[in-house]
C-alpha cells in the first residue's frame, strides 16, 4: 500500500472508482496503451468476483469458489490501490471524499462502481434470505443455496421473480427458472412442482426476437408467467410472498402467494454517492453520452459498466466493448484530439434454457441484433453453452482482466 493513502489528500492523474469487471479491465487496457500512466484505483473490497457464473452455480454447473479471486491478484502492476469507499463526488472541485474523510483529487475520473442490490426494498427479505427456501443467484453467498434447494424440492410451489428494469443481466432471473426446471424434469419431479415466474414488467424479454424461442421453453417446463407482478414482501418461515400487481387499467392490488422455494432478484439502484451527486441523471445513474461514454456535464469524466445511464443491457459483455471505447476516448481527450470510438450499445445475454444449451442473445441500442457468429441467434445451441460455461470464464480471468481486447470491433467516429 502506498504511504500517501494516509496523508490528508491524495492526488492522482487518473482516478478510477470501482475494481469490478469494468474497473480492472479498463486499468489493464489503459496501461497496455501507456504503461507510464499514473492511476489510482478506489475500491473497498478485498475480493473480485466473476458474477456471470453465479447463475450456473445456482444450476449445479459451476463451483462458486472459482468465481472469486483476491483483488490484489487481479490488479494490474503499476496501479496505486486505495482500499476505501467513496462517500462523495465533487466534480466541480475535481475531488472525491472517501469514507475516512480523506480527499482524492484527479485530472481525469473514471466512474465504474457498478450498482447496488437494494435487498432492503423487499420487506422481510434480508431476515430470511438463505433460509426457508428463499434464495438468490445474485449473491455469492446464496447462489449455492439455490442449487441445494433445487435438489431438495420434489413437489410444491416454486416462484421466481424479476424486479423493474434496469437490472444486471436482464435474462438472469429467468435463467434461474430454466436451469431449475431442467433439473426437475430430468429427475421426474417437474409434474409435482407448480412453477411461476413473476415479472414486474410486461414482457418476457426486452428484445422481441428472442421471446418466441424462450416461450418454447416456458411451455416445455409448464411454467406460468405473471406479468406486472412485483415482489414487495416475504415471510420465509410462513412460506408466503406478497406481490404488487397492476391490471390493464393501471389499478394496483396486492396478491399473497405461498411458496416452497422462492428465487428473488432484488431491485437495483445506482450507488448513493452517484445518485446524490451532480453526475446523476433523474433516475440516479451516471449520465453519459451513450456513444462516447463521456459525462455530459463534465468532459474530463468518463463512466462505464452498470452505473451508466446508457440503455444497453448491464452485462460483462457490454463492459468488454465499453472498456475499449473509454480507453481510446480518454487518451484522445488527454491529447486534445477528437474522440475516436463510438459504443453501439452492445450487450450479450447467454440465456441458459437447459443444462447444456444456450440461446446466445447479442444486441445493441434499439434492440438491434449484433451477433458475433454467423448462426441463427434464436436457436439454443450446445456450442453456446460451451462458450458460456467454459470459454468465457477462462477468457475473463486470462483475457479481459489482462487487457486482451478480443471481439471488440467498434465503429470509428466519422
Amino acid at each position: 500500500m502506498n504511504d500517501q493513502h494516509w496523508g490528508p489528500t491524495i492526488s492522482g492523474d487518473i482516478v478510477v472508482i470501482g475494481g469490478g469487471s469494468a474497473g480492472i479491465g479498463l486499468l489493464a487496457s489503459l496501461l497496455k496503451r501507456d504503461p507510464q500512466l499514473n492511476i489510482i484505483l478506489i475500491e473497498p473490497s478485498a475480493e473480485h468476483y466473476y458474477q456471470p457464473a453465479w447463475t450456473l452455480v445456482g444450476g449445479g454447473a459451476h463451483d462458486i469458489r472459482k468465481t472469486m479471486r483476491p483483488m490484489a491478484r487481479v490488479l494490474p502492476d503499476g496501479v496505486t490501490w486505495v482500499q476505501a469507499a467513496v462517500s462523495q463526488v465533487l466534480p466541480d472541485e475535481q475531488a472525491l471524499v472517501l469514507d475516512s474523510g480523506q480527499r482524492v483529487t484527479w485530472n481525469n475520473l473514471i466512474v465504474c462502481p457498478g450498482l447496488r442490490l437494494a435487498w432492503e426494498k423487499i420487506e422481510g427479505l434480508e431476515q430470511t434470505l438463505g433460509h426457508h427456501g428463499v434464495t438468490s443467484n445474485y449473491s455469492y453467498q446464496h447462489a449455492p443455496y439455490t442449487w441445494q434447494r433445487v435438489q431438495q424440492l420434489k413437489g410444491g410451489k416454486a416462484i421466481f421473480t424479476q424486479p423493474a428494469m434496469p437490472i444486471k443481466c436482464a435474462g438472469a432471473p429467468q435463467k434461474a427458472m430454466y436451469l431449475s426446471c431442467d433439473h426437475w424434469l430430468k429427475q421426474g419431479d417437474l409434474d409435482n412442482i407448480d412453477v411461476e415466474f413473476n415479472l414486474a414488467g410486461a414482457a418476457l424479454f426486452g428484445v422481441a426476437t428472442f421471446v418466441p424461442p424462450l416461450m418454447k421453453y416456458v411451455e416445455k417446463y409448464g411454467a406460468r408467467l405473471a406479468f406486472n407482478s412485483n415482489l414487495i414482501k416475504v415471510d420465509g418461515p410462513a412460506g408466503k410472498a406478497w406481490f404488487e400487481v397492476k391490471d390493464a387499467e393501471g389499478n394496483v392490488s396486492i396478491e399473497e402467494k405461498s411458496f416452497d422455494m422462492l428465487h428473488v432478484v432484488p431491485p437495483q439502484v445506482a450507488p448513493d454517492f452517484i445518485r446524490h451527486s451532480p453526475l446523476a441523471d433523474a433516475a440516479g445513474w451516471c449520465e453519459v453520452d451513450p456513444h462516447s461514454l463521456q459525462q455530459v456535464r463534465y468532459p474530463h469524466i468518463f463512466a462505464l459498466g452498470d452505473v451508466c445511464s446508457t440503455s444497453n443491457a448491464k452485462t460483462a459483455a457490454a463492459v468488454r466493448k465499453q472498456i475499449v471505447v473509454v480507453a481510446e476516448n480518454l487518451l484522445a481527450l488527454r491529447k486534445q484530439a477528437p474522440l475516436p470510438l463510438k459504443y453501439d450499445g452492445y450487450g450479450s445475454c447467454p440465456l441458459t434454457v437447459e443444462k447444456g444449451k444456450v440461446v446466445l442473445a447479442e444486441f445493441g441500442y434499439g434492440g438491434r441484433l449484433l451477433p458475433t457468429f454467423a448462426l441463427d441467434p434464436t436457436v439454443a445451441r450446445r456450442s453456446a453453452w460451451f462458450l458460456k460455461a467454459t470459454l468465457l470464464p477462462w477468457f475473463y480471468w486470462n483475457g479481459m482482466l489482462k487487457g486482451r481486447e478480443w471481439l471488440t470491433r467498434l465503429a470509428k467516429v466519422e
